[in-house]
């Protein structure tokens, strides 16, 4: 085909040849590698003279198209010279350069394409010398958003991503350079260009393929398309031409495929190398000296290899080999790859190939380097040094998605395969994978690379990719490259901490809030309450004006400090000593603000006492209604792993936390695709039998419930209101400075932990006990509240509080109606008596309570409300 050489004015659409460098694909006695497909379907490539060195054929089940054009230099599908895979794409990037000069090469960024071309991709990067590289991929990375993304619609997996670790990566104006292994309809290009070109114009696109394969109205499309935006689009390419296909090919192709699969799975298969057609279908060439029953593995000479005498294995032992990756160093262009990475990596080489060679078997001539997938490039650059600094024969390609049928003729491009499970937990999930040509090849060894999220159990298994290379070849060894893990700066800030926020020290909690000191946020609690039941404000949009409390009142909550410490010392260590157990040797705390925190101290505390630990612990906000702070999920999640992570609250009511937080969980990881939450709660006292990890079920009195802000680190209950809390912050907190001379928030700490020495064996005791028991929650509290609430008229779980704390909260803070108190309740109940009689609220003595007491809101309240009979109220 005439080299294309003309000039482009915005907007039109230019061809510029590249000449292949130096190296043919590897030969097959002679015989083009697309010869069988022609001869059955009529395909016929036309073009250079360089196609058929370039390009086989094969056959695929796909709707869409029967026949695949098969690279012998992509080292994808075909063991090629990695200086051949590599010279091809290098060659590429250096005639990108001279069509945009330096300047202009500085300012550009090339995009290659998964899977095929993530190498090539690469190369052609390396040839450009001074611009970044990205590739797209089809594994979805938790809680990162695509940059862009586009569709390639004859693809058997169709969706590509695009996930830079730098979103300045895609947001310039110079040039953006698309590499892809063929350009055969522009489909894929033009979805990729329309995509990025609203999200982020530019002037210049630069399309590079080996091989452009597209008829002439394909060709006007782009030309087209190219007016239409207003851009310059160029193309490079190193040979081109187009597939000529006959009439009914679709169907005569689909038909031929499931002829040879039924034949196939008729045969069975040997050691996971699936069957061919049967060799006297199709005899082997002359002198070939194949000899192949019906039934077993067909591979010719010209798959083989040339037979030689095994190699001797080294002394048993691992097959991994240790490459020493560097740090920091990203496995591939998933995430971006800069010109600082590949100088990076151009400095590794070396020794990480000696390594490589050092542990293959003596003697060994043959050796074949099979990369993962989108893992191309790493793999590649292993096997081109080792080619380079030795004198072994090396071959290179990678494992697939694409289902491709084998037919062992030498005149098929695919000779075998090798069918696997998937072994990197996709995205898309469960499914075969393959690797093409390396069964029957003669390799003395095979070099599986793969990076860490590749390396599972399904790697290893008895089906698994391992094992069905090591029935073809002496050797099989495994290199496990670091999978990059992106981190992108977070846009949220890091916890407020001690002193500057609470009165805890700075170690003891890490606060996912955001200050709103300065920010008047306090109503008269009555007006609160109206505003509350009529649906007018919601309870997390205004904090009640703190309570201070009495005297008397103090007095109170050091007497009960001071009788209830040991109790509470050893609540504390049984749960946490439950959590360590159960959940995790090394849990990431993560109290409910306000009320969990000082337990997750405690907790805290504990650990460090008796096991040495020092756990990280932070304080997040969760407010009834509306769920917990999803942006406290994700920088938790992106600092820590979510499976360690074990929420913590002071104690039960009737579970509405509970739920909350079930329900908050399940819609987050919809949402933003982060798992590994546990939405089970640990709580230091749990009477209403609504979780597993508790310390007690006792409903007694925790003197951290006595008071508000004063024993809670000075830090006011959350809020959640969308004048203050944007999408992308954190909820609100006040923290009340000025009660700095009533704070009691570290005394009540170093009561507790003071009395840990003391009831350390009778914690660890009882939580061994507890471990052994069933545990699961009853929800025998939630049934009471509803009886309540029906029988006292309410007819509104939300307006009973149960339990202690509960009430504490509702004399603090709420409206209160009337206080129910289990008959012969002692000195657990005299704050709530003393609170009952400053407000004026009736106590009521009920027999047969399951909680210590209850404590009932003012039910439909109005500031003119009337009725505290225990029976009616008028609205």
């Amino acid at each position: 085909m005439e080299k294309a050489e003309r000039a482009v004015n915005e907007g039109e659409h230019r061809e510029v040849r590249a000449d292949a460098p130096a190296g043919p694909a590897d030969a097959t006695d002679g015989v083009w590698s697309g010869t069988w497909v022609a001869a059955r379907l009529g395909v016929e490539l036309v073009g250079d003279d360089r196609l058929a060195g370039l390009l086989g054929l094969a056959l695929r089940r796909n709707p869409k198209r029967a026949h695949l054009l098969v690279s012998n230099v992509l080292g994808k599908h075909v063991p090629q010279s990695p200086s051949v895979v590599y010279g091809y794409g290098w060659e590429l990037g250096r005639r990108v350069r001279d069509l945009l000069g330096d300047d202009e090469a500085r300012r550009a960024v090339v995009l290659g394409y998964a899977e095929t071309a993530t190498g090539l991709g690469h190369c052609v990067a390396d040839g450009l010398g001074l611009a970044p590289y990205l590739h797209s991929t089809r594994r979805p990375v938790a809680g990162l958003a695509p940059a862009g993304g586009f569709e390639e619609s004859h693809s058997h997996a169709t969706s590509h991503l695009l996930l830079p670790e730098d979103p300045a990566l895609l947001t310039g104006d110079g040039p953006l350079v698309l590499v892809d292994d063929e350009f055969s309809t522009g489909n894929t290009v033009l979805n990729t260009v329309r995509d990025l070109h609203e999200r982020y114009p530019r002037r210049r696109y630069v399309v590079v393929a080996l091989v452009d394969m597209r008829s002439a109205a394909d060709a006007g499309r782009l030309e087209a398309f190219a007016r239409e935006i207003g851009a310059r689009v160029d193309l490079v390419a190193a040979a081109s031409g187009s597939v000529r296909l006959p009439e009914g090919v679709l169907e005569k192709g689909q038909e031929l495929v499931a002829r040879y699969e039924a034949e196939s799975a008729g045969e069975g298969s040997s050691a996971g190398a699936e069957p061919s057609w049967p060799v006297a279908q199709f005899p082997a060439p002359p002198n070939s000296g194949v000899a192949v029953e019906a039934g077993q593995e067909a591979v010719s000479p010209g798959a083989r290899g040339t037979a030689r005498p095994a190699p001797t294995d080294p002394p048993p032992g691992d097959s991994r080999i240790d490459l020493q990756w560097p740090a920091g160093l990203p496995d591939g262009g998933r995430h971006g790859f800069t010109p600082a990475h590949r100088e990076l990596l151009e400095n590794a080489l070396p020794a990480m190939a000696r390594r490589l060679a050092d542990a293959l078997p003596h003697g060994a001539r043959r050796v074949h380097i099979l990369g993962f997938e989108e893992l191309m490039y790493a793999p590649l650059r292993l096997a081109r040094e080792l080619e380079r600094t030795t004198g072994i024969e090396v071959r290179y390609s990678t494992t697939t998605r694409s289902p491709v049928l084998a037919v062992d003729d030498p005149g098929y491009a695919i000779r075998t395969r090798l069918a696997f499970p998937a072994h990197d937990d996709p995205a898309d999930g469960p499914g075969e994978r393959y690797a093409y040509n390396v069964a029957g090849a003669g390799f003395d060894a095979v070099v599986a690379v793969v990076d860490s999220a590749g390396d599972t159990p399904a790697l290893h298994a008895p089906d698994g990719l391992l094992a069905r290379l090591a029935a073809h070849t002496p050797r099989v060894l495994l290199a496990v490259i670091p999978s990059h893990a992106p981190e992108r700066p977070s846009m949220l800030p890091e916890p407020l901490r001690g002193p500057a926020f609470s009165s805890y020290a700075p170690e003891e909690v890490g606060w996912l809030l955001q200050d709103l000191s300065d920010v008047t946020l306090e109503a008269p609690t009555e007006e609160r309450e109206e505003a509350i039941q009529s649906g007018g404000a919601h309870y997390a949009e205004s904090l009640p004006v703190e309570y201070q409390p009495s005297e008397q009142y103090q007095e109170l909550f050091h007497a009960a400090l001071k009788e209830s410490a040991a109790r509470i010392a050893q609540a504390v260590g049984v749960v946490t000593e439950t959590v360590l157990a159960e959940r995790s040797p090394r849990p990431v705390l993560v109290s409910l603000a306000r009320a969990g925190t000082p337990v997750g101290v405690l907790m805290r505390r504990w650990a460090q006492h008796r096991h040495g630990l020092d756990l990280p612990h932070y304080a997040v906000s969760i407010v009834r209604g509306r769920g917990i702070d999803a942006n406290a999920l994700r920088w938790l999640a992106r600092h820590h792993d979510p499976r360690d992570v074990v929420f913590v609250d002071g104690w039960t009511g009737k579970g509405a936390i509970t739920r909350e937080l079930a329900q908050a969980l399940e819609e987050f990881e919809k949402s933003d695709g982060i798992t590994g939450f546990s939405p089970e709660i640990a709580v230091l006292a749990d009477p209403g039998s609504c979780v597993r990890t508790y310390g007690t079920r006792e409903d007694f009195l925790i003197p951290s419930a006595c008071l508000n802000s004063t024993v809670s680190g000075l830090i006011s209950r959350t809020v959640l209101r969308a004048d203050l809390v944007g999408p992308d912050d954190f909820h609100g907190a006040k923290f009340y400075r000025e009660l700095a001379g009533t704070d009691v928030s570290v005394a009540f700490l170093d009561a507790v932990s003071a009395r840990f020495p003391e009831v350390a064996d009778a914690a660890c005791a009882q939580a061994k006990e507890l471990l052994a028991t069933d545990r699961s929650p009853t929800w025998e509290g939630w049934a009471a509240v509803e009886r309540i609430s029906e029988e006292y008229a309410i007819h509104d779980v939300n307006l009973v509080k149960p339990g202690v704390g509960e009430t504490t909260r509702v004399m603090l803070r709420r409206v209160p109606w009337k206080v129910l108190a289990r008959a012969g309740a002692g000195s657990d109940l005299d704050h709530v008596r003393l609170l009952a009689e400053q407000r004026g609220v009736p106590v009521e003595e009920v027999d047969g309570l399951p909680y210590t007491c209850v404590g009932l809101i003012h039910p439909k309240y109005t500031r003119g409300a009337t009725g505290a009979d225990g029976k009616a109220v008028t609205a």
